[in-house]
């Protein structure tokens, strides 16, 4: 009898796993074509009162500053790495060992798709696991464009403002196709911490960072893989 049980529950087991994996798949296909509905953060952020504010909008209709603005300040090997940007990964742990207070990120923009489309914010190695997962599947599946696009309409870009278009809109007066390079580097440098460093008035961090930005861009343009990347 106990044995019988554990084989029923072994098979429902299997079962439930098959089910979860042929669903998580049709998903990320989902999302190869549609923003999703919803996300994990977009809900935490109305269910913690900071509200929901987004207008997905098109690659574009999306002005190539904000697309080189957010390459600059957050992955500039992004059109050439596979998901990972391990150089960079490499010297996080270099530094974080040297400053243990202090805690320096390596995630490459595919990582945050990842992340803030099928996951949760925060979180220790289970979610760094299928953080991995997810990387390595939307960079099989999805384009570098469509990469791009979801990130620029997902990511948190001030508090319950998710998406370049709405943060356009609230900071700009305007549509995100219009942005100028400084505009781009403002929103992008608020990017680590969009409840924290506000663009609009800029804080003191958003002001310097942003300077820096709009001189990476600089620097950027002419590039190659870019400049195909952002037209």
């Amino acid at each position: 009898m106990a044995s019988n049980r554990t084989s029923n529950f072994w098979k429902k087991t299997r079962k439930i796993f098959l089910y979860l994996f042929i669903f998580q798949f049709v998903y990320i296909l989902f999302c190869k074509w549609i923003n999703p509905p919803i996300t994990i953060t977009q809900l935490v952020s109305v269910i913690k009162g900071d509200g929901l504010r987004r207008d997905y909008i098109s690659f574009e209709d999306m002005s190539p500053n904000i697309k080189l603005a957010v390459m600059a300040s957050e992955d500039q090997q992004f059109p050439d790495h596979d998901g990972f940007d391990i150089r960079a990964i490499k010297l996080a742990v270099k530094y974080n060992k040297k400053h243990p207070n202090k805690t320096r990120g390596a995630s490459t923009i595919s990582q945050q798709v990842a992340k803030n489309v099928f996951l949760w914010q925060h979180g220790g190695f289970f979610r760094k696991g299928l953080e991995v997962y997810f990387t390595f599947m939307i960079e099989l599946l999805w384009s570098k464009e469509r990469i791009l696009e979801a990130y620029l309409n997902i990511a948190e870009m001030g508090r319950g403002i998710y998406g370049v278009q709405a943060a356009s809109r609230i900071y700009f007066h305007k549509d995100a196709n219009h942005l100028s390079a400084r505009e781009a580097a403002m929103i992008a440098a608020c990017l680590p911490n969009p409840k924290k460093y506000t663009v609009v008035p800029p804080s003191r961090y958003v002001s310097i960072r942003s300077s820096k930005i709009v001189n990476q861009m600089n620097n950027l343009r002419g590039d190659t893989d870019i400049e195909a990347l952002i037209k």
